[in-house]
């Protein structure tokens, strides 16, 4: 990218949505621009896991005012990721539907692990490069992450389904603050942080660093008390659990330095954030200026660049884990990107980079199953990358990849897609032929074989074979014949010509 192009990331998190806009200079995203929504999402899930309305209206709300503000970027140059909330809810897809049409751009659901790894690459983008070891403490509204680092390389990351807005419904459900309440506040979320116990352990850090929400408010009220400043203690937190207490209703807070909308959940993260520092033995944490979504504006950038993009490490680590055939896969893979080009002529190298990425991604995963199966490998391999962790894709990349792994081979039918669209389609048409074409493992004859696309009609495709490809290559020729047959079961058609 160039310098001076402008880069925007959305966060869709529990408690608030947050639009941020930057440009980039040198490597460096610097802020231009700076939107913080409280939505209150978290408290928007009933009893069956799903969004109320009313909750889905006011994230709609807000994606309205802040698409109107992104009106006029360019698709691959924002960002927009959702949290533990939409993890959650089981009527996402019909938030997320409408939330893309409003916003104007996709939302990536991310896994727990992932939005760790986007968490601790704002905050390593926040802090001057050192060797120390790092610990970064993420409080959310309904989760909590928890990364070991060094450098910009985020080591161990996990997530646990523990955060401000869920404490603060459970435990202080009135908005009232007794001891009783703090003390089963924080027994149960040491409960459930006590597995980060082994790996966190403090000798396995240097310094203690706490991003965004409830560590940034803490922070904030206790240096206007006079602690130092971007700093949280152990004596800090007992100072402001008292003042809490004293107060016994989150109306009656009146503390220098919390805000408005931090009021109704501070008793949970404060809860959550005590029961940290007590199970990891931490006795100062600094609060760090990066967060989730300046994380999210340098994978933009990371993803520019395949030497740089996770996700082909991510790739490289499964095809490595699972013993794929390399060789095999690579040839499978640059088969599939160049039929795929031809199925697109009038891509721009970007456009092409981007799509050819995926399509190369799912042909270098498609044997991933063959150690489990042979005869379903197929299937195997889509369950992995649906049960796997993958740093640097999100939740609908994944299920996308693994469509593409599931379809590579075998019926159509089976497929949960929409042929309606064409993009995704034709990535699917160009992996499948690609592996019917190099079916014999070794490099095939494509001299003067042509994939088009009807030019009125991308639905009806051909391929053009040179006089006498069929009879040189009787095998390949019946399984081309097999595919097309394959096709006439879907909205799409697929013709085999003969000169």
């Amino acid at each position: 990218m160039q310098n001076g192009t402008r880069l925007a990331a959305v966060d869709l998190g529990s408690n608030s949505f947050r639009l941020e806009i930057g440009h980039l200079d040198h490597g460096q995203i610097h802020r231009t621009e700076y939107l913080k929504e409280t939505v209150r999402q978290g408290s928007g899930l009933d009893d069956d896991r799903n969004l109320t309305p009313e909750a889905m209206q006011r994230g709609w709300d807000c994606l309205a005012r802040f698409g109107e503000r992104l009106a006029g970027f360019k698709k691959h140059h924002v960002r927009a990721v959702a949290t533990q909330t939409l993890r959650e809810a089981r009527n996402r897809a019909e938030f997320l539907i409408e939330a893309e049409r409003i916003l104007g751009f996709p939302i990536d659901v991310v896994s727990g692990r992932e939005e760790a790894r986007l968490i601790y690459q704002g905050v390593a983008h926040s802090l001057p490069q050192s060797a120390e070891r790092r610990l970064v403490v993420d409080i959310g509204g309904r989760s909590t992450e928890l990364i070991l680092g060094q450098g910009f390389e985020a080591q161990v990351m996990e997530s646990y389904r523990v955060g401000s807005v869920a404490w603060s419904m459970r435990y202080f459900p009135d908005a009232q603050f007794t001891p009783s309440a703090f003390r089963m506040a924080e027994i149960a979320a040491k409960a459930v942080l006590d597995e980060a116990l082994n790996a966190y352990r403090p000798s396995s850090w240097d310094v203690a660093y706490g991003a965004s929400g409830t560590i940034g408010a803490v922070a904030d009220v206790l240096g206007m008390a006079g602690g130092a400043a971007a700093s949280v203690t152990r004596e800090g937190l007992d100072w402001l659990l008292d003042r809490l207490l004293k107060a016994r209703r989150a109306d009656n807070l009146r503390i220098e330095g919390l805000k408005d909308d931090r009021r109704a959940v501070i008793g949970g993260g404060l809860a959550v954030l005590r029961a940290v520092f007590d199970l990891l033995e931490i006795d100062e944490m600094r609060a760090a200026e990066g967060a989730l979504r300046q994380g999210a504006l340098y994978d933009l950038l990371d993803r520019e660049h395949i030497q740089t993009d996770v996700r082909a490490t991510t790739v490289q680590r499964l095809t490595r884990k699972f013993g794929v055939d390399t060789v095999h896969a690579n040839r499978v893979s640059r088969i599939a990107c160049g039929l795929f080009r031809q199925m697109r002529p009038g891509m721009t190298e970007s456009q092409a980079g981007r799509l050819e990425n995926k399509l190369a991604w799912a042909a270098q995963l498609h044997e991933i199953g063959a150690q489990i199966s042979h005869s379903d490998y197929h299937k195997h391999g889509a369950y992995i990358l649906g049960n796997s962790d993958a740093p640097g894709f999100s939740l609908s990349e994944l299920e996308r990849l693994g469509q593409l792994v599931l379809g590579h081979r075998g019926k159509l039918a089976k497929l949960v897609i929409d042929f309606n669209d064409v993009t995704f389609v034709q990535q699917l048409l160009a992996l499948r032929l690609a592996v019917v074409l190099c079916h014999a493992r070794r490099d095939p004859d494509l001299k003067d074989l042509v994939v088009a696309c009807n030019l009125n009609s991308p639905r009806r495709v051909s391929v053009s074979l040179r006089d006498g490809w069929s009879e040189a290559w009787p095998q390949s020729a019946h399984l081309l014949r097999e595919e097309a047959n394959a096709w006439q079961r879907t909205p799409w058609s697929l013709q085999i010509l003969q000169s």
